[in-house]
């Protein structure tokens, strides 16, 4: 009976505790080709990133970042690329739980905005630099082909508060 109560009030303390915590997640519109983060249901910022091509899609479904790397290496079969300029993953990597596909930075900053990526999300590295310290190992990735009504008016906002702004000071998406 003691173990019973115990596990009663640690559930209870449990719910508490994450409902203070409040929700954090990430929802990535495919065809807007930008990434929202939300927190406790408000979109916090929004950033313009790169997808998947025709030919080499993103996926879409629910996923939740697995792993944080800073400066990854970047394998494919017989090439090794070590971080650096050179480094196609840029300087952070959010793995998806899903094998080989994550959330990245990019030594092609022009490719922000089009389809041009393996089916990853790229991102302009002083964006995933920023994003990589807002979110954990844990939180909850949404890809999504189609977006409601309120997620198309966050998309669709470029005020400075929402929108992550490229170094130039041009916001949204392919102005890089």
């Amino acid at each position: 009976m003691q173990v019973i109560k115990m596990l009663a009030i640690f559930a209870a303390a449990t719910t508490e505790v994450l409902a203070e915590g409040g929700t954090r997640r990430l929802v990535i519109s495919i065809p807007d080709r930008k990434i929202a983060l939300i927190e406790d249901g408000r979109v916090v910022k929004v950033y313009p990133v790169a997808v998947g091509k025709h030919t080499t899609p993103t996926p879409s479904g629910s996923f939740h970042i697995a792993s944080h790397v800073l400066y990854p290496t970047w394998y494919q079969p017989g090439v090794v690329v070590p971080p650096g300029p050179a480094n196609p993953l840029g300087t952070r990597w959010m793995g998806l739980g899903y094998k080989g596909y994550g959330i990245h930075g990019t030594n092609r900053p022009k490719s922000i905005g089009k389809a041009a990526s393996h089916g990853c999300i790229r991102m302009r590295n002083q964006d995933v630099e920023e994003l990589f310290t807002l979110v954990q190992v844990g939180d909850e990735v949404d890809l999504v082909t189609e977006v409601d009504e309120e997620l198309a008016k966050a998309f669709s906002d470029s005020g400075p508060e929402k929108t992550a702004m490229a170094s130039t000071g041009v916001a949204g998406g392919g102005a890089q």
